[in-house]
C-alpha cells in the first residue's frame, strides 16, 4: 500500500521512501502521532542505519517485560551494514506485537533489499520524493495554505513560489506565516507585500547569519531583504525563532538529533543547524538575546518610529550578545 506523506495511517510496518527531507520528517511525525492516538504513553525509540548494529536493533524491538507499546524509527536504512540489513529483513517476517516500525530509505540501489522486504511484508509505503517541478511546488503551496486554514488563488500561489524559490521548508513557512498575517486570505497583494525580489533572501537568511555571528553577512542580507520588500515583522519573527531554537537545543545535553526531535518537537535538520550555531553562545548571551528579540517584536509592530533601524540595531545587539558584550 502506497500513500502520500500527509495521509499516514497506523501500521505495524511503515516504509518511508524518498529524499525530500520535509516530507520525510512529516511522514515519520504522523506515524508516531498515529501510534500515540492509540496509546498516548507509547514509547519512541530512534536509530540510524549508519550507526546501528544488528544487536542494537534487536534490543530496540525486543518485547518488554510488561509489553509496553513503542514506535521504533530507523532513518537512513540505505547505510545499514550487511548484518543489520539481514536483521531488518528477518524482522519483517516476524514482527513483534505492540511495536510499530517506521523505516526510512531515501531510494536508490544501495540496500534496496530492505525496501523489497518491507514491501513484500505488507508495509504501508509513504512516498516522499523530491518536488522539483514548478507545478508540483504550486500544488504544495496551495495545500499548505489550506492546511493552515487559509484561502488563496492561483495567481497568489504562483507569485509566492516565484518569490521564495524551490526550498520546501521556506515555502511551507511562508505559507503558514501569510495565513497568520493576513487573517486567512492570501492574495497576490499580500504576497507582493511580504515577499518580493530575490527569492533566496528571507528573514531566515538574516537570522542564520546573525545567530552564526556573521555581522557583515547579516547586515547585508537584512538590507537586501528590506530593499526588495520583505516585511520587517517577518524578519523579526525569524530572528526570534533563531534565538528560541538555539536556546532550546543548547539546553539539551547529548543525544543524536533524531532522538532529540521528539523531545523538542522540531525536525532533526533544524536541531543539527542550531547545534552548529549554539557553539558560539553562552547561557547569558542567549538570555540577553531573548530580551533583544522581545523588544524587537514590539518595535516592528508599532512601538518604533523606524522599524528598519530597530531591525539593524537588533542584529548588531544579537551578534554582540553572542560575543559576550
Amino acid at each position: 500500500m502506497s500513500v502520500m506523506a500527509d495521509t499516514v495511517d497506523l501500521a505495524p510496518l511503515t516504509l518511508v521512501t524518498g529524499d525530500e527531507a520535509l516530507l520525510v520528517d512529516r511522514a515519520i511525525a504522523r506515524a508516531v502521532a498515529a501510534a500515540r492516538r492509540v496509546d498516548p504513553g507509547v514509547e519512541r525509540r530512534d536509530g540510524t542505519g549508519a550507526g546501528l548494529t544488528a544487536g542494537e536493533f534487536s534490543d530496540l524491538v525486543a518485547p518488554s517485560l510488561f509489553a509496553e507499546p513503542r514506535v521504533v524509527v530507523i532513518r537512513g536504512a540505505h547505510e545499514a551494514s550487511k548484518d543489520l540489513a539481514g536483521e531488518l529483513a528477518a524482522y519483517v517476517k516476524d514482527p513483534v506485537d505492540g511495536v510499530w516500525l517506521v523505516l526510512h530509505h531515501p531510494g536508490g540501489a544501495r540496500n534496496k533489499g530492505i525496501v523489497d522486504a518491507l514491501t513484500k511484508g505488507g508495509a504501508a509505503v509513504v512516498t516522499c520524493n523530491k518536488i522539483t517541478r514548478l507545478n508540483e511546488r504550486i500544488d504544495f503551496v496551495r495545500a499548505e495554505i489550506r492546511r493552515a486554514g487559509g484561502r488563496t488563488n492561483p495567481t497568489a500561489v504562483t507569485a509566492l513560489v516565484e518569490a521564495i524559490g524551490s526550498d520546501l521548508r521556506e515555502l511551507a513557512s511562508a505559507a503558514d506565516q501569510l495565513v497568520a498575517d493576513t487573517g486567512g486570505t492570501v492574495d497576490e497583494k499580500a504576497v507582493r507585500r511580504y515577499h518580493t525580489g530575490r527569492a533566496e533572501v528571507s528573514g531566515f537568511t538574516v537570522s542564520d547569519a546573525t545567530m552564526s555571528g556573521d555581522l557583515a553577512g547579516a547586515l547585508e542580507s537584512l538590507r537586501w531583504a528590506l530593499g526588495v520588500g520583505v516585511a520587517p515583522v517577518l524578519i523579526a519573527d525569524a530572528l526570534a525563532d533563531g534565538v528560541r531554537t538555539v536556546s532550546r537545543v543548547s539546553a539539551v545535553k547529548g543525544g543524536n538529533s533524531y532522538a532529540m526531535a521528539s523531545e523538542l518537537g522540531m525536525p532533526p535538520w533544524k536541531i543539527d543547524r542550531a547545534r552548529g550555531m549554539a557553539r558560539g553562545w553562552t547561557p547569558a548571551g542567549l538570555a540577553g538575546g531573548m530580551a533583544i528579540v522581545a523588544a524587537l517584536n514590539a518595535a516592528v509592530k508599532g512601538v518604533a518610529v523606524d522599524p528598519e533601524y530597530a531591525l539593524e540595531k537588533a542584529v548588531i545587539d544579537l551578534v554582540q550578545a553572542r560575543r559576550g558584550r
